[in-house]
């Protein structure tokens, strides 16, 4: 299966709960932090709920 490298480009600091439990969910810890996951379509989904702090790093 193909995977994809997701970095945080924002905090999740004053962000709703459900925000800050998906960037858990997907592994970060801290800022600049990049995860490899699979591209499974609950990660992508997750993604576009925090399209506005990740990036897709290729």
């Amino acid at each position: 299966m193909a995977t994809i490298k997701i970095k945080q480009v924002k905090s999740g600091i004053n962000r709703p709960k459900d925000q800050k439990a998906t960037l858990v969910a997907l592994g970060f810890k801290k800022l600049n932090q990049v995860v490899e996951k699979e591209d499974t379509p609950q990660i992508l989904g997750m993604v576009k709920k925090l399209a506005h702090l990740v990036e897709i790093v290729k």
